[in-house]
């Protein structure tokens, strides 16, 4: 019933956007659903020509995985896209207990009956680079091998302590792993290298991106890849990319498109759940150009008296917009305020923070009518979201100069919410003065 190119499940909510941000960018209209759609709602989205579901398995473990995974990919393969994704982040923050890629592979191998999975990492949009197999990421205008990366070799869940990726997947997985490397996918000979390599090849296939050229060779590849092994892939929105180069050379889509601006509103409300030392800059930025910001306390708001915490939080929230002001209200200024360990030592602690913050952003947009707001944290979006009862997202203004954070429309069927202007934004991702360019519904 539709020409669907790709279908994608997302590991947190801000990395699902980070797809269709690529994707709507390039012309293809793309559709982010919070979950299994139901009909009428799935029918609302016909136009569209890429499918993806927002989940949250970054953050659980491989038993939740098995329950939850299985499902959402069986849902996906029924698409028939030619493409289905497990979309991973770009740093590849992951481990056995967390947010197991390998365990994801696994499942999404078995429902789709595939014996072999390709696996893009890199995407120099995002300043992400893969080398025979090592993955590189920028910080402060500086790349780093990511084990030694400042933020994600401290990263407060699953810090990174292995760029080589294979090596990094065999402490999750007992799937054997291969690589293309950058002197195969440049090589003259190079479809012939790439057929004598799988041809009995089983388990999982790296592919490097270290550049535009190697990109849209990895691209091209792919597509020859899946067409012989299956259309199961998985990776960052480096997967995306890549294909886009394919996919416009077959043809298959148009030319990138420009979108309009929405223009400023008065004011916003954001909430972050993160401890990146990025998005502490761009938190006091934001204080810096106007914004009021409400430090919060974790510990208080998953305790024992929690909901007196979150009724305070919003109180303080009311005070500040009612000034005409946006506010930030925040659980870490940086890294030396993380209270992980802490909140740690609680049973679902983490989870209910990110509800915590849901509620209180859902609670400001009801009583002041908001029609933008923020979420910072890729842990959190991926659980707060689901507090606003949105059932879809859409693309409403990418950014281009700091892909990866655009800001979106919201769908769904609570008024308050449906056609909510909101962007979700991972920890490391954006410039310094990310929420007044929000606010201000710029590009840049």
């Amino acid at each position: 019933m539709r020409d669907l190119l790709v279908s994608y499940y997302g590991d947190d909510f801000t990395g699902s956007a980070d797809v269709m941000e690529a994707l709507a960018s390039n012309g293809i209209p793309t559709v982010l659903f919070l979950g299994i759609p139901d009909q009428p709602l799935f029918d609302r989205f016909q136009n569209c020509r890429a499918i993806g579901i927002a989940g949250t398995s970054r953050s659980e473990t491989p038993a939740w995985m098995q329950e939850h995974l299985g499902p959402a990919l069986e849902w996906l393969k029924a698409l028939k896209a030619g493409i289905c994704h497990y979309k991973v982040c770009s740093t590849f923050d992951s481990a056995p207990e967390v947010g197991n890629i390998g365990k994801a592979i696994e499942i999404g191998s078995a429902t789709f009956e595939q014996k072999l999975v390709p696996v893009i990492v890199g995407a120099p949009q995002l300043k992400r680079y893969t080398a025979f197999g090592n993955l590189f990421a920028a910080y402060q205008g500086r790349i780093f091998r990511i084990d030694r990366h400042p933020v994600m070799s401290r990263h407060p869940v699953t810090p990174i302590h292995e760029a080589d990726l294979a090596l990094h997947l065999g402490k999750q997985t007992d799937l054997p792993v291969s690589l293309a490397d950058l002197v195969l996918l440049s090589s003259p000979d190079a479809d012939a290298g790439i057929d004598q390599l799988i041809a009995d090849l089983s388990g999982i296939l790296l592919l490097d991106v270290d550049s535009a050229e190697s990109q849209a060779a990895a691209g091209r590849q792919l597509k020859r890849i899946t067409a012989a092994k299956g259309s199961f892939v998985a990776g960052s929105s480096g997967v995306e990319y890549a294909l886009i180069n394919a996919w416009r050379e077959q043809g298959l889509i148009g030319p990138s498109i420009e979108f309009q601006s929405p223009g400023r509103v008065d004011r916003l409300a954001a909430v972050s759940g993160s401890v990146s030392p990025t998005t502490e800059r761009q938190i006091r930025t934001a204080i810096a150009d106007g914004f009021e910001d409400i430090p919060l306390d974790p510990l208080a708001l998953v305790g024992t008296n929690g909901e007196a915490a979150l009724d305070a939080a919003v109180a303080a929230g009311l005070v500040a917009l009612k000034t005409g002001r946006s506010v930030i209200l925040h659980t870490a200024l940086g890294p030396s305020a993380d209270r992980g360990a802490d909140i740690d030592q609680l049973p679902g602690a983490r989870h209910r923070l990110g509800w915590a913050l849901g509620t209180i952003l859902r609670r400001l947009v009801e009583t002041e009518g908001l029609s933008r707001a923020v979420i910072a944290g890729g842990d959190t979006s991926s659980h707060a979201l689901k507090e606003l009862r949105v059932d879809a997202l859409t693309t409403l203004l990418p950014l281009p100069q700091t892909p990866g954070s655009p800001l979106c429309t919201a769908h769904g069927g609570y008024a308050p919410t449906d056609g909510l202007q909101i962007a979700l934004k991972g920890g490391q991702v954006g410039a310094d003065g990310y929420f007044a360019q929000i606010r201000d519904g710029r590009k840049a």
